[in-house]
């Protein structure tokens, strides 16, 4: 079978496709998913240049969410061969997602409905959870908000699940024409380019000075300081471009004089509270009744993870990039 493997850092290139025997069940809990599907990630491409948090070993393997199908199961596995599944690897400390097999312990597997497409199913995982989790951590009922990288994976969802939890106004900032389009189309009630010299009086304008209630920051670094002046006293800044923090000394006592409140984001360590599966399970409720709708950008197959990582790397991709298998087609 195929999978992707680095052997050394660097750029896309050293993403390399190679073929390994087939992975085999060695317990009767274990099942054999054949990947229809598989995410890939802005945090993968850090990864590859040795630029996360962490670096992994070498040879590194990618990938921490798929969906697929069940094509053989041990003995004591309820899941019968045929089942489509979702596969959130990260929950168990698994990689290896860049493949066209994957062998893992059956209570891993969650049930994807059929109405939800493989590549949706995957949208969901990574991305689902975090947009979830940070209208729960800090509720936009009946406030205005702010949701920066508005056209990526997180901002699409944010978006639709902040519409439906009774935001006032929804204030998207993204960097391209498309980007701002599918924001828009997806309940936002004003899209602003950050490229636009006066991007943060267009945003301060459509609340009219007096602030926004909530602004959910996936970008962080100096953009995301650039931010704090937006938010209104006793704000909210919901914080989750883990590694990016920067807040210099004079934003901290800004945010503090003002009695605004930063929180921190990280998917992680949510899922210590064993809601995986029921939260998944929610969020595949709702795509399935066609109440949120995942942007799928582009697909690739596996021998071309490298263009979908110079993608994500270009900051070009709108919504979620996934790969996919040559032998088979979206759904």
């Amino acid at each position: 079978m195929k999978i992707i493997q680095i052997d050394e850092f660097g750029d896309p290139a050293v993403l390399k496709v190679r073929e390994i025997p087939h992975p085999e069940i060695r317990a009767d809990d274990e099942v054999l998913v054949r990947i229809h599907a598989s995410g890939v990630n802005f945090f993968e491409v850090l990864m590859r240049r040795n630029c996360y948090a962490v670096t992994p070993p070498l040879p590194a393997f990618f990938g921490v969410e798929v969906a697929g199908v069940i094509e053989a199961a041990g003995l004591g596995a309820a899941l019968p061969v045929g089942s489509r599944v979702a596969v959130p690897l990260f929950a168990h400390g698994r990689d290896g997602g860049y493949a066209d097999y994957i062998v893992v312990r059956e209570a891993a597997c969650i049930p994807l409905p059929d109405a939800v497409p493989f590549d949706a199913g995957v949208a969901l995982q990574v991305q689902g959870l975090t947009a979830l989790h940070a209208v729960r951590q800090t509720s936009p009922k009946g406030k205005s908000v702010l949701v920066t990288a508005a056209g990526g994976g997180v901002g699409t969802l944010l978006i639709q699940l902040a519409k439906q939890s009774g935001a006032r106004r929804i204030v998207a900032l993204a960097g391209s024409q498309e980007k701002l389009l599918t924001a828009l189309s997806l309940g936002a009630d004003v899209a602003i380019s950050h490229r636009d010299d006066d991007w943060l009086t267009q945003c301060s304008a459509t609340v009219r000075g007096d602030g926004f209630d909530v602004v959910y920051d996936f970008v962080g670094g100096d953009f995301g300081a650039s931010l704090v002046p937006l938010l209104m006293p006793m704000g909210t800044l919901l914080f989750g471009a883990l590694g990016r923090f920067a807040l210099d000394t004079g934003t901290i006592n800004m945010l503090l004089e003002g009695g605004r409140t930063v929180k921190g984001l990280a998917l992680l360590p949510l899922l210590a509270s064993g809601c995986l599966q029921q939260d998944l399970a929610e969020l595949f409720e709702l795509a399935a009744g066609g109440q949120i709708a995942p942007v799928i950008g582009e697909r690739f197959t596996l021998d071309q993870a490298a263009e979908a990582h110079q993608l994500i790397e270009a900051r070009a991709s709108v919504g979620k990039i996934v790969l996919e298998p040559s032998a088979f087609s979206p759904g």
